[in-house]
């Protein structure tokens, strides 16, 4: 996922620390760790995240450049119920645990629904990453379980982002797939010229860039 991974350089990339290595193949930035048992909690410029030690297969100094992995493709497991997180919360977990860019999941969940849990649309899409019932029933989770909404949405966004992992275009058609579906996608072979679809992918994108200066700035690097 070559795009994928410069995204992510950009949006994580800070002066001094360490990278986290998922067992997904992605890698996180963090300026420190602390291991607490079964959990690691990380030391980011956005706060202290905390993520199971079983997603993570170790840590690099930053300096280090390893060679691109290739992610595989974990089978969706029902999100721990946590009643405590708030949605933006569960939307920083959801996209760790999906491998991305926390910056562009919430760019998505903001478009979606503006982090709203009880969203619904007038076409029946459901919560915080405006889960259709058919989408939620293939990846198996409850679309009205925040957390389970927010942990399936992401691992879509990745599929979507996969599925394009080779086009000069992925960000924008997986971002416009999420939104009016592959097969329209595919069938005009980019963007599909839907008004609602173009402000979609507009917006999303335009929000992200926002997200991605923002983390450069409380890095230290502007």
């Amino acid at each position: 996922m070559k795009l994928l991974l410069s995204f992510l350089t950009v949006t994580l990339v800070a002066r001094a620390g360490e990278y986290v290595v998922l067992t997904s193949g992605f890698r996180l930035h963090a300026e420190t760790h602390v291991i607490d048992g079964s959990v690691i909690k990380l030391n980011t410029p956005a706060g202290v995240i905390e993520m199971p030690a079983a997603m993570v297969a170790g840590f690099e100094p930053e300096e280090y450049a390893p060679p691109e992995p290739v992610p595989p493709e974990p089978p969706h497991r029902p999100a721990e119920a946590r009643p405590d997180l708030t949605p933006k919360e569960l939307t920083t977990r959801a996209a760790i645990h999906a491998g991305l860019p926390p910056a562009i999941v919430h760019s998505v969940a903001k478009a979606e629904s503006g982090y709203r849990a009880d969203a619904v649309s007038p076409k029946g899409a459901v919560g915080l990453m405006q889960l259709m019932p058919a989408t939620a029933a293939e990846l198996n989770v409850n679309p009205h379980d925040p957390a389970q909404n927010a942990e399936a949405g992401a691992e879509y966004l990745r599929d979507l982002l996969l599925k394009y992992e080779n086009d000069p275009h992925q960000v924008s058609k997986a971002v416009a797939a999420y939104n009016a579906g592959p097969g329209a996608v595919d069938k005009y072979n980019g963007i599909p010229p839907y008004r609602e679809t173009i402000d979609y992918v507009n917006r999303v994108l335009k929000d992200y860039e926002k997200e991605q200066k923002l983390t450069r700035k409380s890095a230290g690097d502007e």
